[in-house]
């Protein structure tokens, strides 16, 4: 049931051509029919003809915002940005992964902290866990370390990945397949493409 507040709020929302009241109206004042803003309505196709020199251009602009926000995918395997909460995308190069929380962040949300840290002149952290940016790769190595003792399924997957790459499968395989354990999806790709070839375990005919 609606508050008397927000009843209050809805009576005297007008016609943006006429200035009429919903409260001298009578009836339901209706949002335009091409854009559908609930903050520009009408009380007749008249009023909406009127007004249209002066909405059309807000109207065009936010049409063209819901096509592009419709056409966006809810979500890829790689899940959503944990800062912007957008889907990341799955071209090469848009996202990163943090070795201090494993988090993996769009390139965007990146690029904007990074500006930031720069225009404050802070100390460079990570964007999501504010644990300070590693200097050398002895310090990433830490990172992830302790990502994997913790047994992080991002952690052990990359781990395992740079294990195939150096040609030792039998410690990706068990990487790998710990990370497929604890659900990381991207894992079991690698894992298959394991199987498939018969690198470090049995092919799978």
């Amino acid at each position: 049931m609606m508050s008397n507040d927000l009843q209050a709020e809805a009576d005297y929302m007008c016609c943006a051509s006429c200035g009429i009241t919903k409260a001298e109206f009578e009836y339901e004042l209706v949002p335009c029919w091409v854009c559908s803003f609930y903050l520009v309505r009408y009380c007749s196709e008249k009023c909406h003809e009127d007004h249209w020199p002066q909405h059309e251009a807000l109207c065009k602009e936010r049409v063209l915002r819901n096509e592009i926000l419709f056409r966006q995918p809810e979500s890829t395997h790689l899940g959503d940005c944990p800062i912007c909460l957008l889907p990341m995308s799955t071209g090469l190069g848009k996202s990163m992964i943090q070795s201090c929380c494993s988090k993996t962040i769009c390139r965007g949300c990146s690029h904007a902290h990074s500006l930031h840290q720069k225009q404050q002149r802070q100390v460079r952290v990570c964007p999501f866990c504010r644990h300070p940016v590693p200097k050398s790769k002895e310090e990433v190595d830490k990172n992830n370390l302790k990502r994997i003792e913790a047994n992080d399924p991002v952690a052990l997957r990359e781990i395992g990945k740079e294990r195939y790459h150096a040609g030792n499968y039998e410690e990706s395989f068990e990487y790998l397949e710990k990370a497929v354990e604890l659900g990381d999806i991207a894992a079991q790709y690698y894992l298959g493409h394991m199987y498939q070839k018969g690198e470090g375990v049995e092919k799978d005919e």
